[in-house]
């Protein structure tokens, strides 16, 4: 007998199998729930961590002042005026101020003016030394702290400009034809082709003396053509302008990377732009004769209270005049720049011991011959500021490193002594040790072992003349 089961409405088995339904729809809900709130907390969580890290290091890096980009920025007020720094290079620090800016010079201080200069907020300010040889204590001791704040200032512009001003410090080594080059003017040609091409710009000079205002005016003028040199320690006014850059930007010693520059140039360029500064078609040569085409041979001395005398100078002139040479010596102090680039123009050898005189370089003609007088451990200097710079425009280069018989530490030190056989391991990199090198060394040539150079030179010479005519 078979049965039948019938399921009734309403019967026992479906509302069974309904409860189950229920039961997984209710675990599911509460599942997803569960996530979603999962998800919601770790959110809250990252950006709670993300927020305070953020946080911290922004404070760190605040605190610290050191930047990698353009990145520490105070705004106020949609269109004010924002501070920006960048501490991050080794050589140099920079700043901008991208508005309205006011210059204290009583203060040393920049002041960004705009919406945001109000009292009732807190304002941290900006310093900079704007000299690019920041590594160096003793340059930098010369050189005057400048403030940048959004502070509001208590004085009113006296003079207006509508030009943006470049403010940089010449105080480190000034007085020294190397680091004037090296530190203002090379830097000074990167920073307007970096930051300002094809634009007017007006130079605001810090801790510049008379004497330097004088001796680069017109190398001055050339950076600016139409605009005034504003030379702060003779300013008793207020200068605005409608923005600011603070300090010079630095590619190295005697260098300059193309690769860095929006439009690229190089240290041939800066070269271009002397030659142009000081060529003068209406002036007369500032040369010394020219006795029956001999070449010319133009000797940097260095006299006075300074190192690396050339003890028998007039021994070295004589050899140079019995070679053939048409021997000029120059001291370049008080020679006006024109002048000094003439005379070194006309050269067909320039030689010296290693010094600031041999920046004048970068006045020779591509072909022309640099001699250079190494003494005993100055052999990176030698090679970074007189070596590779002078190749690089094409002049001919000849060294000659001394003896420890042609040093004057011989006598003080003795042939033994660590002086001389191992002056890494007598210096240990202490400055005390190795000024002895740089500031107490003089020179005493053995003219008959340098005699061979100056013919070598001599032979170049003949060569680039030959060329030349």
């Amino acid at each position: 007998m078979t049965k039948t089961i019938r399921h009734r409405k309403g019967g026992e088995d479906k509302p069974k199998k309904l409860s189950i339904s229920m039961e997984e729809a209710k675990i599911s809900t509460l599942s997803k729930l569960a996530i979603c709130f999962g998800i919601l907390v770790f959110i809250f969580f990252l950006q709670t961590t993300v927020i305070r890290d953020a946080t911290i290091w922004k404070v760190k890096l605040r605190s610290m002042l050191l930047i990698s980009e353009w990145a520490r920025n105070w705004n106020a007020n949609n269109g004010s005026a924002v501070i920006t720094c960048d501490y991050s290079h080794n050589g140099y620090d920079i700043c901008t101020i991208n508005g309205s800016t006011l210059l204290d010079q009583a203060s040393s201080t920049l002041f960004a003016l705009g919406p945001h200069t109000q009292q009732d907020k807190p304002h941290i300010p900006f310093k900079i030394l704007p000299y690019t040889l920041k590594g160096d204590k003793t340059a930098m001791s010369n050189v005057k702290e400048v403030t940048l704040t959004l502070a509001p200032p208590k004085l009113s512009c006296g003079v207006t400009h509508h030009t943006p001003a470049l403010v940089f410090s010449v105080g480190g080594y000034t007085g020294n034809f190397y680091h004037e080059i090296n530190e203002n003017f090379i830097p000074l040609f990167i920073t307007i082709n970096s930051l300002f091409p094809n634009q007017n710009v007006i130079l605001v000079v810090l801790e510049g003396k008379s004497w330097w205002f004088k001796k680069y005016a017109e190398l001055l003028s050339a950076f600016s053509p139409n605009h005034m040199i504003i030379n702060t320690n003779n300013i008793s006014t207020v200068h605005c302008f409608p923005s600011a850059t603070i300090g010079l930007i630095k590619h190295g010693d005697m260098t300059i990377d193309p690769k860095l520059l929006p439009n690229p140039k190089t240290l041939l360029d800066f070269r271009a732009f002397l030659d142009k500064v000081y060529t003068k078609d209406d002036d007369t040569p500032f040369v010394y004769p020219n006795e029956n085409g001999k070449p010319r041979l133009t000797l940097i001395s260095r006299r006075g209270n300074v190192s690396r005398l050339l003890l028998n100078e007039n021994d070295v002139i004589k050899v140079a005049e019995e070679i053939g040479f048409n021997v000029h010596v120059f001291e370049p102090k008080n020679t006006p720049m024109a002048k000094v680039y003439r005379l070194i123009h006309a050269s067909d050898v320039l030689l010296g011991v290693h010094g600031a005189g041999l920046t004048n370089f970068l006045f020779l003609r591509p072909g022309s011959v640099l001699v250079q007088v190494v003494p005993i451990e100055l052999y990176w200097a030698s090679r970074t500021y007189y070596e590779k710079p002078p190749k690089f425009l094409g002049v001919d280069y000849i060294e000659y490193k001394i003896e420890p018989n042609e040093s004057s530490l011989l006598e003080r030190f003795g042939a033994n002594s660590l002086v001389f056989k191992d002056p890494p391991a007598f210096h240990k990199g202490n400055w005390s040790k190795q000024r002895v090198y740089l500031k107490e060394q003089n020179v005493k040539i053995n003219v008959v072992r340098f005699r061979k150079y100056l013919t070598k030179a001599y032979e170049k010479a003949k060569i680039f003349i030959s060329k030349v005519n």
